[in-house]
């Protein structure tokens, strides 16, 4: 195999993996718990963006209050687990990366 092909190819995966990042970093993804009681945002690199609390979710315990707020960055996590192994398979074409 030629390695100049081959760095070619390298390069070339490099630039659509950075691409694709930059589309993680600007997706928004929002995560519910209880109808609404809780609402978390995340972006495409599990940063939070947002959380908004229903005024009710402050009535609860703090142990029910946390217990929400968990399930609804939970919710969140998995829809942005599902959205980066999209992206990212798609920019490497199926090749895991470490």
């Amino acid at each position: 195999m030629d390695i100049g092909a081959l760095m070619k190819q390298a390069k070339e995966l490099q630039a659509k993996v950075a691409a694709a990042q930059a589309v993680l970093a600007g997706m928004s993804l929002k995560g519910i718990a209880e109808s609404g009681l809780a609402i978390a945002e995340l972006d495409g690199k599990y940063n939070l963006k947002k959380l908004t609390l229903a005024p009710d979710l402050m009535k609860e315990s703090p142990e029910r209050a946390a217990a929400v707020i968990s399930a609804a960055l939970g919710d969140a996590k998995a829809k942005a687990d599902a959205a980066i192994d999209k992206i990212m398979g798609e920019a490497t074409g199926g090749v895991d990366l470490p």
